[in-house]
């Protein structure tokens, strides 16, 4: 496992949610949740703040394919977020994960929690952004490799 601090990215079309790691690469937990502006793109900077900030080695952000494994306007959303923020961060790797269930894991575990995950949209993100990460650096520790697939900026 390559250490250093990953950061999850959860794109949503209202907020984005932010997760990191510790240095370790050990364990994921919530950092934010930013509000989406697609006019004047405050949230990739106030992303590109928080991974700068933390001094990421690498972000991961959720690719939204159907559970039939197709595209969607999603994301094609996603893919574009991610360009535009591995042009914002780079030479930080930027790599997208699929991320289908998340948002439904997330849910069930602030559920199981006690939590009123409808009444708190925003701690879902920042979660959904939680089991990405945790999807990523499970598949880098069974794999040996880099999850996903990484963006070119």
């Amino acid at each position: 496992m390559r250490p250093g601090v990953r950061i999850g990215v959860d794109v949503g079309s209202v907020r984005v949610g932010v997760a990191a790691t510790d240095a370790a690469a050990t364990m994921s937990f919530p950092i934010t949740v930013i509000p989406r502006d697609r006019r004047s793109g405050r949230d990739l900077a106030e992303l590109a703040a928080v991974i700068a900030a933390r001094e990421a080695v690498e972000v991961v952000v959720g690719l939204p394919v159907t559970l039939a494994g197709r595209d969607s306007a999603s994301t094609d959303d996603a893919r574009d977020y991610a360009t535009r923020l591995a042009g914002r961060v780079a030479p930080v790797p930027v790599r997208l994960v699929d991320e289908r269930l998340t948002t439904v894991t997330a849910t069930q575990q602030l559920r199981t929690s006690g939590r009123d995950a409808r009444a708190s949209r925003e701690i879902v993100d920042a979660a959904a952004a939680v089991v990405l990460l945790d999807s990523a650096l499970d598949t880098e520790r069974h794999t040996g490799a880099p999850p996903g697939e990484e963006v070119a900026p």
